[in-house]
């Protein structure tokens, strides 16, 4: 098998995607953001077996240099390389801008100019904004209710005009809310288990209403290898969701059963996004990628949940647990 490169592989979902492709047997270039620290992200964190079977490259993926230099001599690329975190966007807009706008464009470029055979451009379920109808599938208008999410939206459209203008064998990958070992403390689901796991009992959320789609991160990252290996998906935009929506406050009250039943829910006013910023409702409809490819979540939110608890008590000295992660 050729190589498979990697963007955003030393990241929640691209470490996990690392892993999964090379115990399928690929081969893969693992392109991390270059630090003075020498760190690869959760990479660092991989068996040594895994990683013996890793090429890494260090750049920028606002570097077009960079970008094309880790393509060369690739077959395909998942470029999941992001900033991803919606209240840090308010603040940095521009820099939402370059990273995930520019980005992508270098990404699209470089594979046009090496004629890549395939490139999987990573998009969320935030560029839809609140549900107008439920499920949402793929022909759901597109809302920008946050810098991030709009920022999102401009990548999927450059790589929507790159499919239609030079046949660059495009597939846009929508995950809904993925959640699993190694996910950024300022997601809902751990920002909730770390203040349990440190004893809190006033347990610090924004809004409690908003429903989310779930899918644990195996069954993303299984979504993300099942859209590649389908020539169907080619030229098509495919959400990944379970079909089943969880309130942030139901999310939260199981969490408290499982974990301290003392604590109690406070609402933070810091954590609560612009009103018309707030995504209220979440929930995908996946009979595209059902009738594509041969993908099915696997995982329930329980055991999901399940799993997530255990890695995270083994792991909570990672976290900064005494503030509020943007």
């Amino acid at each position: 098998m050729s190589m498979i490169l990697v963007t955003g592989a030393d990241g929640f979902i691209g470490s996990h995607l690392t892993e999964e492709l090379v115990k399928k047997g690929y081969e893969v270039k693992a392109f991390v953001f270059y630090n003075s620290f020498g760190s690869w992200g959760w990479l660092d964190s991989l068996d040594k077996e895994i990683m013996d079977h890793v090429e890494v490259f260090t750049g920028d993926i606002r570097d077009p240099h960079g970008v094309k230099k880790a393509m060369e001599g690739c077959k395909a690329v998942f470029h999941l390389a992001a900033l991803i975190g919606i209240p840090f966007s308010y603040h940095s807009p521009d820099a939402y801008v370059d990273t995930n706008i520019k980005g992508t464009l270098n990404v699209l470029q470089a594979a046009r100019e090496l004629e890549l055979g395939r490139v999987l451009v990573t998009s969320t379920s935030e560029v839809y904004g609140t549900a107008q109808y439920v499920p949402i599938d793929e022909k759901h208008p597109l809302q920008g209710q946050s810098p991030y999410s709009a920022t999102k939206i401009g990548a999927d459209r450059l790589a929507e005009s790159f499919y239609r203008s030079f046949s660059l064998p495009v597939s846009i990958v929508r995950p809904f809310n993925t959640y699993g070992p190694r996910q950024s403390a300022r997601a809902v689901i751990p920002t909730i288990i770390s203040q349990l796991l440190v004893g809190k009992e006033e347990i610090k959320l924004g809004s409690l209403t908003p429903t989310r789609d779930f899918n644990y991160v195996k069954d993303t990252v299984n979504g993300f290898i099942s859209i590649y290996e389908s020539e169907r998906t080619l030229g098509e935009e495919v959400n990944i969701a379970t079909g089943q929506e969880v309130s942030v406050g139901d999310l939260a009250t199981e969490l408290i059963k499982q974990i301290n039943p003392r604590a109690r829910i406070v609402c933070d006013e810091q954590r609560l996004r612009p009103e018309k910023s707030e995504v209220n409702r979440l929930l995908g409809d996946n009979n595209k990628i059902h009738r594509l490819t041969d993908w099915s979540s696997q995982w329930t939110l329980e055991n999901g949940l399940e799993e997530t608890i255990k890695w995270m008590e083994d792991n909570y000295d990672r976290f900064k647990m005494d503030i509020y992660n943007i």
